[in-house]
């Protein structure tokens, strides 16, 4: 195909995807009042695990029960919901622009492997939100509880601004959904013979070394602790994704 065809299929592509992602904005931004009051749940809850049952469970954060939040500037309380609601459009979005995105790429695939359509718009969509929801279910009441009552003792009271929390929050959520595609992008590479899983499995030091670096460009504060969070899991989907692709080359066999 010319280059001239493949920038036209990118064109219709990117344009589909932007009109989906703008019906959903709409949509979203009507509820984007009843979404903050869903995004404050980390702030007002934290994380428990059980010894004696084994499961895990939400408390209400004792510290952090009466924190409201404050908006700095006129237009900050605006553009948060302008914020939420284009994520959230993104989110619902997600099956279309993986459809646009298999679009363009298929074009270069083998006749056999263009049957993965389905499964590539529901592995990807899915493991999205599945990184979303670990990072808003497990992350985020974690990390709020640790960062703001560790050593403030009775003197201190966590004040935030609306735009710091939902920024906090939104860049979380969509770095881990974001990061959460390793194992595809992995199989993606293993398929096109880019890599081996042997190839991947034996650099595995080198692998874990730029998942903390990655984790640190990622994460919106500097500070180890998040760091930590989001490499843990990456480290965890880098091995999830070297045995999927062991499997998909035995089949390929």
């Amino acid at each position: 195909m010319p280059l001239t065809e493949h920038l036209g299929d990118l064109r219709k592509s990117i344009i589909t995807s932007l009109v989906a992602l703008i019906i959903t904005f709409f949509v979203s931004f009507n509820y984007s009042e009843y979404i903050f009051k869903f995004i404050m749940f980390p702030l007002k809850y934290t994380l428990k695990f059980s010894v004696k049952d084994m499961h895990l469970y939400y408390i209400p954060h004792d510290k952090l029960q009466d924190t409201k939040l404050v908006f700095l500037a006129p237009a900050e309380a605006f553009w948060m919901n302008i914020k939420i609601a284009f994520v959230s459009a993104f989110l619902v979005a997600l099956p279309v622009i993986f459809y646009q995105l298999w679009k363009f790429i298929s074009p270069g695939l083998l006749k056999k492997e263009r049957r993965y359509l389905i499964p590539f718009i529901f592995s990807g969509t899915g493991l999205f939100l599945i990184g979303a929801a670990f990072c808003f279910l497990v992350v985020l009441p974690f990390a709020m509880g640790f960062l703001l009552t560790y050593k403030v003792g009775d003197f201190l009271r966590p004040m935030l601004s609306v735009g710091n929390y939902v920024d906090f929050c939104l860049k979380f959520i969509l770095s881990f959904g974001a990061v959460f595609e390793l194992p595809i992008v992995i199989v993606f590479l293993t398929r096109m013979g880019l890599v081996t899983p042997k190839t991947l499995a034996k650099n595995r030091k080198y692998a874990i070394l730029i998942v903390f670096v990655v984790a640190a460009i990622l994460t919106p504060t500097p500070d180890v602790f998040n760091q930590t969070l989001m490499a843990v899991p990456m480290i965890v989907l880098y091995e999830v994704g070297i045995i999927i692709s062991r499997i998909f080359v035995r089949l390929k066999g």
